[in-house]
């Protein structure tokens, strides 16, 4: 049986600073599990061994939670107010992408999440309903991409993130599975139509067609998920980029009706939006877990960090660097000393 607070629900969610809420069914993304299948077939997921684990919960959120009736999911925004490409251009300094330039967006968005459902077990109680929920945000085996545009949230993109008319996509999305059943949304059509500007943006060439990314050429992948030396081919690729990318989602068109963040903790702290890179190699572990308490920047740790900012070093054609990247050329770790030794080469 439906319960008739959807409209006050998605009043609360916009109060809550999310800039949209859509309702699907768990069992509204039949085509996950093919797609899911082909891509770990293709091994495009390189060392990202967990997509290869629960592909039964992760190719269908129906297994996820049996009991769940209806999946809400919200979108919040962490629109830029800046040009993310313009760092580009100055190569002594780091560029990170947009939304690791503050607090950690798992934390926030998990918070608001978990208020909306405590309002929603109070509302659906109001009307004599037992609601029981669980809310995901991008660390558990949930298809949210999918199950966004199922809900009418938006489309996939053909840079596979989530696109909307009304905010573009710089957007967060996080999910609230629940026992009641709730009036659902119509999916959101594809509207990219003959576009290609996400896919032709992408330094390393990383979209192998539209809609079908290899992380193993993707530049956010490679700074943060991919553990050793990077393919010496790819190196040169990465620009001055030390954590992240966000040149695909930047030249999407639809940003134009981006909406402004509601939170101030996704504006970028002075210090992220252009470090120096000169600043960053020489740092230690405890002076980089310092520098990123509370950074999403700080799960990669110091050494794969350093590794990021010797390769920007290695890009930047400035001679100036060379004693800055000789310095680590006998770091303990590997890989860095290994990042130091090709930058040093690349300054020659």
């Amino acid at each position: 049986m439906e319960i008739s607070v959807k409209d006050d629900l998605v009043k609360r969610a916009l109060e809550e600073g999310f800039v949209s809420c859509r309702v699907c069914r768990p069992w509204d993304v039949p085509e996950v599990p093919g797609r899911l299948a082909a891509y770990i077939d293709a091994e495009y997921h390189g060392q990202m061994g967990w997509m290869a684990e629960r592909t039964h919960w992760r190719g269908d959120p129906a297994l996820l939670w049996p009991e769940a009736r209806s999946v809400i999911m919200l979108a919040e925004s962490y629109a830029p107010e800046h040009d993310p490409t313009e760092i580009l251009q100055h190569r002594e300094r780091g560029a990170i992408s947009v939304y690791a330039q503050n607090k950690d967006y798992h934390d926030l968005v998990k918070k608001r999440l978990k208020r909306l459902a405590r309002w929603l077990i109070e509302a659906a109680k109001a009307q004599g309903s037992e609601a029981e929920v669980k809310v995901f945000v991008d660390t558990a085996p949930v298809p949210e991409k999918a199950l966004g545009q199922a809900a009418g949230l938006g489309w996939q993109g053909k840079h596979s993130n989530l696109v909307s008319r009304d905010w573009g996509n710089w957007a967060f999305i996080g999910s609230v599975f629940t026992t009641l059943e709730l009036p659902v949304d119509p999916a959101e059509p594809d509207r990219c139509g003959s576009c290609r500007s996400c896919m032709d943006a992408c330094p390393t060439d990383a979209f192998v067609a539209p809609y079908q990314l290899d992380a193993r050429r993707c530049i956010s992948y490679l700074s943060i998920e991919y553990k050793g030396p990077i393919e010496e081919e790819l190196r040169g690729k990465l620009g001055n980029r030390i954590y992240g990318c966000d040149d695909c989602l930047a030249a999407c068109p639809w940003n134009k009706f981006a909406v402004a963040a509601s939170d101030m903790r996704y504006a970028a702290r002075e210090e992220l939006k252009a470090p120096k890179l000169a600043e960053l190699a020489v740092l230690d572990d405890a002076a980089f877990r310092a520098m990123f308490s509370g950074s999403p920047i700080k799960r990669i740790g110091r050494d794969r960090f350093v590794r990021n900012v010797l390769y920007a070093i290695g890009n930047s054609q400035d001679v100036s660097l060379r004693p800055v990247a000789q310095a680590l050329t006998d770091d303990p770790d590997a890989t860095v000393a290994d990042a130091a030794r090709w930058a040093t080469q690349q300054l020659a």
